[in-house]
């Protein structure tokens, strides 16, 4: 029998660095994820990188440092927003390739130096923008496709989360929006109209943002800490259709075929069961092996943050003013 012309793929050396309510998903998932081994974590609270290391049966240390002497390929950084500029450097200075949480840095500065350093070290960068990879998106975004979009409304409500002390509504939770907005329409935003208040919170916790791409779509983002429930859902109109979708029933309905009388026609559209944080991670695989482009780039990652700092009009920099080392980016 002649030896076998099949080369398997070694599997990608992969650590996590930042173990809060994100950075203990990635590494749940990826102790699970075929094509990945899952090396360890990097956490500087001793207690919660324990805990963690005990729950998901691997190795535990202090610092990004000491986890690339682990012998990584890659690194998913998912420390606090205002860590990721230095952690990011320096696993790329490694030659690590980098998925970082979003959003991709506090400022703008900070995330084209993040890109700009993947591209001169030639590594794969991808950014957690996780709402892309959920399955009711992948539907609303299939059903619109080819047609011409006229509007996108987009709510995501909830309460207060206790865990988030450093940055308000619009990092926390618009910036997922901003970032469907453009994979939606293909487009930048150009035009920013936002309305945020702070009524409870120290940051703002209520942001009605309106936006303008390139193309010329009209869009807005509902979002705030005070609805009593989480609320998420994407409205598109288009020239022939009007498409909805639960982001957390994952259900999606399309209205079609409009009659002068009023009428129309509906359907529910099929939507694939899947865990967006496992689909995402597998897509980060793929591109450290070259097969796929980064489904979220770097420049998609500094695009989202430069328009949520537009919107909360602050010039330069959001960065906390005593964020816990051990939080984890939200998601």
């Amino acid at each position: 029998m002649g030896e076998s012309t099949a080369v398997e793929k070694a599997p990608i050396r992969v650590g996590v660095i930042g173990v809060g309510v994100m950075g203990y998903n990635h590494a749940r998932v990826l102790s699970d994820l075929p094509g990945a081994i899952m090396v360890g974590i990097a956490d500087p609270d001793e207690t919660q990188r324990a805990k963690v290391a005990a729950m998901l049966g691997c190795t535990a240390v202090a610092s990004t440092e000491e986890l690339i002497a682990l012998g990584v390929d890659a690194l998913v950084v998912a420390a606090p927003t205002h860590l990721h500029h230095d952690v990011a450097l320096a696993a790329i200075a490694a030659g690590k390739h980098v998925l970082v949480e979003k959003p991709i840095a506090p400022t703008v500065a900070e995330a084209e130096a993040i890109v700009a350093a993947a591209k001169a070290k030639g590594v794969a960068l991808m950014v957690g923008h996780v709402e892309r990879f959920n399955p009711a998106v992948e539907a609303v975004k299939n059903a619109i496709r080819g047609e011409e979009i006229l509007s996108i409304g987009i709510t995501r409500v909830g309460p207060f989360p206790p865990r988030m002390s450093n940055v308000g509504v619009v990092i926390d939770l618009a910036v997922h929006d901003i970032d469907l907005i453009c994979h939606f329409t293909g487009s930048q935003i150009s035009e920013v109209q936002p309305q945020v208040k702070a009524a409870v919170a120290d940051r703002e916790d209520i942001a009605l943002l309106q936006f303008r791409t390139a193309n010329g779509v009209l869009a807005h983002i509902n979002t705030n800490w005070l609805t009593p429930f989480k609320a998420r859902t994407v409205q598109v109109a288009t020239r022939n259709k009007y498409v909805t979708g639960d982001l957390l029933t994952r259900q999606v309905t399309e209205c079609f075929d409009y009659k002068p009388d009023g009428s129309y026609s509906m359907r529910h559209l099929p939507v694939a069961y899947a865990e967006p944080l496992r689909v995402e991670l597998t897509r980060f695989l793929e591109a450290i092996r070259g097969e796929k482009a980064p489904a979220v780039t770097g420049e998609d990652g500094v695009a989202a943050i430069a328009t949520a700092i537009r919107c909360l009009d602050v010039p330069g920099s959001v960065k906390p003013e005593a964020a816990p080392l051990r939080i984890a980016a939200a998601g």
